[in-house]
């Protein structure tokens, strides 16, 4: 072999692997049912009292996936709906069912006390997580998790409703923010991407 065709076979070899490792990179990327924002420098985490006034952070949660919806109390079909698949989603991944962690965070401390979460997420699960942050994180909170909320007068001081982004973030058993799941993706979307980051991915 002659030193001209000895250095093309190199740099073809060269290539081919390049491309193979490129490929490679490809493939292994999780093929998630959600909207991978792995590396998003919002949705970093929360310091919230929960519904029996413990303080919980991310770190409470190591080793879990973690789900976080913001809504409240009095919503007539969006919080359930997505407080219902994240129940749906555990009963899917069988024996990794205490793997998955509801958090829920109202947008309504006003109206959402301690007590009332504490009967509303026993609604879904014993192990589901109401957060109330006060007036003052509130704005903090949901600005941290770019979450829109407002409040729609009612036609009494009591009966407002809230609007407010649907949508919910999953948070790796690292507490890294990986996935934002649109509203009403389902149970069993939830639950192969729940599947996807306990298999270290």
């Amino acid at each position: 072999m002659t030193r001209r065709v000895f250095a093309k076979a190199a740099w073809l070899l060269a290539v081919s692997v390049a491309v193979g490792s490129l490929a490679g990179c490809g493939q292994d990327k999780p093929a998630f049912r959600g909207v991978d924002i792995t590396g998003a420098d919002y949705a970093q985490g929360f310091e919230l009292r929960d519904q029996n006034g413990q303080v919980r952070t991310l770190q409470d949660f190591a080793g879990k996936a973690v789900v976080v919806f913001f809504g409240y109390t009095q919503c007539p079909d969006v919080c359930p709906t997505a407080l219902q698949e994240m129940a749906q989603a555990k009963q899917l991944l069988g024996p990794d069912a205490d793997k998955l962690q509801g958090v829920f965070i109202t947008v309504d401390p006003e109206r959402d006390t301690p007590e009332l979460l504490k009967a509303y997420m026993a609604n879904f699960g014993p192990d589901f997580v109401g957060l109330h942050p006060t007036p003052e994180q509130l704005p903090k909170v949901t600005k941290d998790f770019k979450i829109y909320f407002k409040k729609v007068e009612g036609k009494t001081p009591t009966s407002y409703t809230m609007d407010h982004s649907a949508g919910s973030f999953t948070f790796d058993p690292q507490g890294r923010i990986r996935l934002y799941n649109r509203h009403a993706s389902g149970a069993e979307a939830l639950a192969t991407d729940v599947k996807i980051l306990l298999s270290g991915k």
